[in-house]
């Protein structure tokens, strides 16, 4: 892919970029939903990545190819972006240029060709892949002197503000700090981190990821709804975020609200405290342990948030069935993919459960892939 997108890069651009630089989608281990809440959340990057090759301009013009799009050559002016100018898959590093605007950090332009492996609409984070690839790129060609913490923010910013979608800093966090081999455990109110370790092959298990190829969008308008019933739910009980009702003060602030209010905080409380657990497990070296907290993650997911299809329910429950220890939906919702939690030489099995259900059902095949703990956003070449 480094070399695909240096090579499209001097066709479409007429000359060699002056590197290669990329970012990973992620998936989440637990923690669904909880980043805009202020809570806790456990991602690890993927070796799916967005590579982008790159070549500063000093004309104020952005130019924009992606080798997964229709071949068609974005020229936008920088002058002229602002939110709803873009739209496409180009808004998302379009937005990347206009947040470093915004934030006073001086960029000229630049020309960008673009490959990846990282699948859309599968709840993998391909368009926080796109805007940290971005981000780390102008970081290096214009000498920022930015830390990989703040270009997930601005990368977070031109998700919010440029391409409307009202997402957390999970996803941006993930694609831009992770490390090889670990997960990244996030507090979103602080932004404190820790590098968990995480190898699930020494100590026998796998972390199956099963692309369900319902494709989801965040920008339709249901997320920023759950989002919005989180907030109002927060305010009527008196906090700033979800994240400061304790599990204690749950069965409580539930007598207090409406249904469709009580069910988003459940969750959200819920899965909190399934992270902190989690860690627990995983500093102590139980990794069987996670599988029945992934599949109560899974459920609440299902019946509190309501983001999952029946797509995702069927992974869910044809995995465990055929021996996974744990499973659950992960990313946004309303499609996507599933992980499960499978000891390494039941994986075939699981995967091949899973696409037999999905047959009997009458769905699409789905896709299915070991996860392996990754770099964030770098200079590959």
């Amino acid at each position: 892919m480094i070399e695909q997108a240096a090579t499209d890069f001097e066709a479409v651009h007429g000359a060699r970029p002056t590197g290669v630089w990329a970012a990973p989608g992620r998936v989440n281990l637990i923690g669904e939903h909880t980043d805009y809440n202020d809570g806790f959340v456990l991602p690890m990057a993927l070796p799916h990545r967005v590579e982008v090759a790159a070549r500063r301009r000093d004309d104020g013009r952005v130019r924009l190819y992606s080798a997964q799009d229709d071949g068609t050559i974005g020229d936008l002016a920088l002058d002229g972006l602002a939110p709803g100018v873009v739209t496409g898959w180009a808004a998302y590093p379009a937005g990347v240029f206009w947040a470093l605007a915004e934030a006073g950090h001086a960029v000229g332009g630049a020309d960008l060709s673009f490959a990846g492996t990282v699948p859309t609409g599968a709840g993998l984070s391909s368009s926080a892949a796109l805007e940290c690839a971005t981000a780390v790129a102008l970081n290096d060609l214009y000498g920022l002197g930015l830390s990989a913490p703040q270009l997930a923010l601005l990368a977070q910013r031109a998700e919010n503000a440029f391409v409307g979608v009202p997402c957390g800093v999970m996803d941006q966090m993930a694609s831009a700090c992770c490390t090889d081999g670990a997960a990244l455990f996030l507090d979103t109110r602080t932004l404190e981190q820790r590098h968990v370790p995480l190898d699930l092959e020494a100590a026998g298990f796998r972390l199956l990821v099963i692309d369900t190829r319902v494709k989801h969008d965040l920008g339709d308008g249901a997320y920023a709804a759950l989002r919005a019933g989180c907030e109002r739910a927060a305010g009527l009980l008196g906090l700033d975020a979800l994240r400061d009702l304790p599990p204690a003060g749950l069965p409580a602030a539930l007598e207090r609200l409406p249904d469709d209010l009580a069910r988003l905080v459940r969750h959200v409380v819920t899965e909190n405290r399934r992270v902190t657990e989690t860690i627990e497990h995983l500093d102590g070296g139980r990794i069987a342990a996670l599988g029945p907290i992934l599949t109560a993650g899974h459920a609440s997911l299902r019946d509190d948030f309501r983001v999952s299809c029946d797509e995702t329910d069927l992974a869910v429950e044809a995995a465990v069935a055929a021996g996974a220890l744990g499973a659950r939906m992960t990313g946004g919702g309303f499609g996507g993919s599933v992980i499960a939690l499978v000891g390494a030489d039941g994986a075939d099995r699981v995967a091949e459960a899973v696409r037999s259900a999905f047959r009997s059902a009458g769905h699409a095949d789905p896709v299915a892939f070991t996860a392996v703990p990754s770099p964030g956003a770098r200079r590959v070449a």
